[in-house]
Formats: C-alpha cells, sequence, structure tokens
C-alpha cells in the first residue's frame, strides 16, 4: 500500500510537469516572435538550467561526479544531450516557426505511443491492453484539441515533419535514460544532458547566429519567459522528470505526456484570451480519461 501511495504522488507530480511544460510552447512561441532563433533561445535556456543544477550538485559534493565510470556511460549521456536536449528542442522550437503552438504540441506528443513501441521492440515485451486502449483514447483527444480552432491543423509540412523529430527523439531519451538511472543519481543524468545538449548545439548556433539586440533579451517579457525556460522549465522539471522516470517506469511516465496540449490550450486560453471551444472540452476530457486508463495497473 505504501508504494502504491508513492506512485501516486510521482504520478501528481508527472502532471505538474507536464502542465509546466505544456506552457513552454507559448512562452518558446513568444520569444520567437520577438526575434529570437531556436536554437539561441535553446542555448539560453539550458546554460542557465546547468549552471543552476552544477551549482546545487556542488553544494551536496558527496554526491557530485563529474564523469560516468565507462565511456559506454559517458556515451549515453551524450546520447540523451542530444536526444533530450538539442535535437529535440531545435526540432521543436523550429517547428514553431512554421505551425500553430497547439498543432506542434499535439505532434510532439505522440512521443507516448512512439516510446511505448520502442520500448517493446527493445525489451521484447509485450504492450498491455491498457496502454493500447488509452494511448488510442488520448490521441483521438488530442485530435479534436488540434481540430478545436475551425481552421483544422494548417498543412505545413516542414514544421509538422520537425515535430515528428522532436517525438521520436524524446521516445529515445525516455528508453535510454530508464536504463542510466539505474546506475547514476538522477541530478548527475540531468546535469549532463543540459552539459551535452549545449555542447552539440554549438555548431549550429554558430551557424544561425545570434541577431537579437540585447534591449530585446533585456525586456520584461522576453527576460521571464527565458527565466521560466531555463529555472522553472528546463532546471527544476528535468531534475523531477528524470526521478518520475525512476519510480513508475519509462511507458508510465511517458503517457502524461498527452496531457501536455491539454495544458498549452488552457495556458492558451487564460494567457492569449483564446476561446476553449465545446469540442477542445470533450477533447480534454477523453485525453484524461485515455491517462488514466493508460496508467492503471498494467498486469
Amino acid at each position: 500500500m505504501k508504494n502504491k501511495g508513492n506512485n501516486n504522488i510521482f504520478k501528481l507530480i508527472a502532471i505538474l510537469v507536464v502542465a509546466i511544460w505544456g506552457t513552454t510552447f507559448i512562452s518558446t512561441k513568444t520569444l520567437l516572435n520577438a526575434g529570437m532563433k531556436p536554437a539561441g533561445i535553446f542555448v539560453i535556456r539550458f546554460t542557465v538550467a546547468y549552471i543552476g543544477m552544477l551549482l546545487i550538485q556542488l553544494a551536496g559534493r558527496s554526491r557530485f561526479r563529474l564523469f560516468c565510470s565507462s565511456i559506454r556511460d559517458e556515451a549515453a549521456m551524450l546520447f540523451l544531450g542530444v536526444t533530450g536536449g538539442s535535437l529535440y528542442f531545435w526540432s521543436e522550437n523550429t517547428a514553431l516557426e512554421y505551425a500553430l503552438a497547439s498543432n506542434v504540441s499535439f505532434i510532439v506528443c505522440t512521443a507516448p505511443l512512439m516510446t511505448a513501441l520502442l520500448y517493446s521492440a527493445v525489451k521484447k515485451e509485450k504492450l498491455s491492453r491498457n496502454i493500447l486502449v488509452g494511448s488510442l483514447i488520448a490521441l483521438s483527444g488530442i485530435a479534436m484539441i488540434a481540430f478545436s480552432g475551425g481552421e483544422g491543423i494548417r498543412l505545413n509540412l516542414k514544421g509538422y515533419a520537425l515535430a515528428i523529430v522532436a517525438a521520436l527523439t524524446w521516445a529515445f531519451y525516455t528508453i535510454v535514460a530508464g536504463d542510466i538511472l539505474k546506475k547514476y543519481p538522477s541530478e548527475m543524468m540531468t546535469r549532463k544532458v543540459f552539459f551535452y545538449g549545449i555542447l552539440t548545439i554549438i555548431p549550429l548556433f554558430f551557424k544561425t547566429g545570434w541577431e537579437t539586440p540585447l534591449e530585446t533579451i533585456l525586456e520584461t517579457e522576453v527576460l521571464l519567459n527565458l527565466v521560466f525556460l531555463g529555472l522553472v522549465a528546463s532546471l527544476g522539471c528535468y531534475a523531477v522528470w528524470n526521478i518520475v522516470i525512476k519510480k513508475i517506469g519509462e511507458v508510465g511516465s511517458s503517457n502524461y505526456i498527452y496531457l501536455n496540449p491539454l495544458f498549452t490550450l488552457l495556458g492558451a486560453s487564460l494567457i492569449l484570451g483564446e476561446r476553449l471551444a465545446p469540442i477542445a472540452a470533450v477533447g480534454s476530457f477523453l485525453t484524461l480519461s485515455g491517462v488514466w486508463i493508460a496508467g492503471r495497473n498494467r498486469n
């Protein structure tokens, strides 16, 4: 009973983290509209997060480790930095330049289904009925949310292709992270994801250039969004999410990503003043129902 209670706590934490991540689509879109580039947003976001995590770990010196025990594990950390960092956020942020935030959120949130399929293939495990049924219900709900604007999904192959890349890379991140977290503390893995994410985005960063005046970055709205993305959505949420993966599993934690578009939609309604259409309300209910079904006991 105690373990079940602890799992429920981590499920609530997962919902909170996804709620925050859902609003990042709006925050990133705001920064893009202000003239910032996808790579530039990522560099600032992860640099702030890395410095924060480094300071936290240095404060608790007994748990601080600079390198992994083997080259293979260090390579895995590099892989996580790409799939959960540079490639993921570059593809997602760039997709937002070509498509609506809600539509990008919908496509990115096919990641749980991709994770489940990938996990089944890699681990040679059969998917449970709850996961399959819950995933289909959640996806149908997200589809209703995406189409609720009246115009449907705007056809933009480049933007949607990039969103699919983001979803696939997050699936790989989740699977590999589950294995790494069995060997290393979550805060160490989080720090390395930030570090390797920054390292691997540098070539693209220099290619696209900065092109954002300092006065733009110092504007209150821009600065607050950068702080939110760096300290809250990256430093805080990544650290907590890695613990969630460890506690409730790769597939179980991934299913909560289905809630992402729901919170994006709610955030757009509250922050941007957009109305919640009736079909979106029905879609939200289906999404919540699907996540609940997928998260039930899978034995």
